[in-house]
């Protein structure tokens, strides 16, 4: 684990979000830690992938296919505004939404863990013989090229980091909860999420 940090004063700013925003490559663990995560804090999981299907009215792999990605990123930015501005839940985000400008100052002051994994065990999970939108055509290489490019906006981007390569991921959750759970204690970041809300 790293120690939680940010750029000016090593806490999240006292600003109304989620309770904790989890960022990281696909195949880190959001949709298997943020449930057990949300369990842990007494509250609710969701993730930006869910708020965009139900606004689009379909999956995410068949906007890509019959609406393209920047119609997918621009449901994505739409779902990550909304979720920052009124969730108080577990919010995971969809792996790239951290490259638009517009997320990334959206998530500055937030209580953001980036969920880190290496390359083989990123690869194991998302299984690379599985068809996901950005990585049809060659998924070794995309994905080498995806944690290239993703890795240190993660990076830049987190409270808090946390490894997930072999880890359970109960235990990872219980890392996070246990951070936040200081934080608050320590009467740092209030206001920045409130556990038992929506």
């Amino acid at each position: 684990m790293t120690a939680p940090a940010s750029a000016a004063s090593g806490t999240p700013r006292a600003v109304a979000g989620p309770a904790v925003i989890l960022v990281g490559p696909p195949g880190a663990g959001k949709s298997t830690v943020g449930p057990l995560l949300a369990d842990a804090l007494g509250t609710v999981f969701t993730d930006t992938d869910t708020l965009v299907e139900e606004r689009a009215g379909k999956p995410v792999g068949e906007i890509f296919i019959s609406d393209g990605e920047d119609a997918f990123r621009a449901l994505e930015r739409g779902a990550v505004s909304s979720g920052v501005a009124s969730y108080r839940g577990v919010l995971a985000l969809g792996g790239g939404a951290v490259m638009d400008p517009a997320t990334r100052a959206l998530l500055a002051g937030q209580r953001v863990v980036y969920l880190e994994t290496g390359f083989t065990a990123a690869a194991k999970r998302v299984g690379l013989d599985t068809p996901r939108p950005l990585l049809i055509g060659n998924p070794r290489g995309k994905l080498k090229e995806l944690l290239a490019e993703r890795l240190p906006v993660y990076a830049e981007l987190a409270w808090l980091t946390v490894i997930t390569d072999d880890r359970e991921p109960r235990d990872i959750a219980d890392e996070i909860a246990a951070s936040v759970a200081a934080l608050l204690a320590a009467g740092e970041g209030e206001g920045a999420g409130s556990a038992g809300q929506p």
